[in-house]
Order: C-alpha cells, then sequence, then structure tokens
C-alpha cells in the first residue's frame, strides 16, 4: 500500500504520504490560488509517488450529521474515484485541523497558515489514523502472543 493522505480545503490542500511501513509523513501542502492548478499537482503526486489508495479527511459534524462541507468533500472524493481510478476512504478528520493547529505557537499561526504547514499535519494525523486502523503490522521478533488481542 502507498497511500496519499488528503486534507481538503477551498484554499489549501494539505498531504501526507504513508505505506505499509505504517508511519504518514507530510508532504507540502498544495497552495496554488488557481484551483486547477492544485488539481494538476496533486495528480503529478499521486503518479510520482505510485499511490494505490487516497484517505480523504471527512469532516462531519459534532453531532455526525453530514453538513455543507462533508457534501463538499464527497463531491472532491467522487472527482478523485473517476480521475485516478483509486480507493477514496473517507476518514473522520473531526478536530485534526485543531490537533495539528495546537501544536504551532500562537504567535507564529497566522503566517504558517497560510504556508499549508497546518493543512499538512492535519493529513498527516488522517492518515495516520487509517493507517492504525487498517494495518496488521508484523511483531517484533521473539514476541510471542497471548492472545489476539495482543496482536
Amino acid at each position: 500500500m502507498r497511500a496519499i493522505g488528503i486534507d481538503y480545503g477551498e484554499r489549501r490542500i494539505g498531504l501526507s504520504y504513508g505505506d505499509e511501513i505504517g508511519v504518514a509523513t507530510p508532504l507540502p501542502a498544495l497552495t496554488d490560488a488557481d484551483a486547477e492548478k492544485r488539481w494538476a499537482a496533486l495528480g503529478s503526486v499521486i503518479r510520482q509517488r505510485r499511490i494505490t489508495d487516497i484517505v480523504l479527511g471527512w469532516p462531519l459534524n459534532m453531532d455526525d450529521s453530514e453538513g455543507f462541507k462533508a457534501k463538499e468533500v464527497e463531491k472532491f472524493a467522487r472527482r478523485l474515484e473517476s480521475e485516478f481510478q483509486l480507493p477514496v476512504h473517507l476518514v473522520d478528520e473531526r478536530l485534526t485541523s485543531y490537533e495539528a493547529e495546537s501544536s504551532i505557537p500562537k504567535a507564529q499561526r497566522r503566517d504558517v497558515r497560510a504556508s499549508g504547514l497546518i493543512d499538512s499535519r492535519a493529513a498527516t494525523i488522517i492518515l495516520q489514523d487509517f493507517l492504525e486502523q487498517n494495518l496488521r503490522l508484523p511483531a517484533p521478533e521473539g514476541f510471542q502472543a497471548e492472545t489476539e488481542d495482543d496482536l
């Protein structure tokens, strides 16, 4: 598996990368003002990294309902599936941007936000959550599982 994590936004698209090792790492965010240029850049990353799975943050409301943003992301997911013929996994992204932003000193947040760093950190959290839930990593050498839960 070679997965790309995406934190979709109207102005910026945060990105991360992860594989069967199970560790998500941030990639530079797509910040071009032109939406079609961001789309083309995303396509380049997907092709260059030979992505097999797309993990997309799904911004559900706190009450689990789907608001305007969730529907916008679902439309983006359909475009990704159609264009790249890859599976798109929607992952609950509630509070990931808050978590990513909280790691940055308050005085720097405005400048950092425009760079897309927070968006790519959020994409990394989204992808890491997906990898942890979907990859069964091999146990360390010499590890003996006593129960199924130990695996």
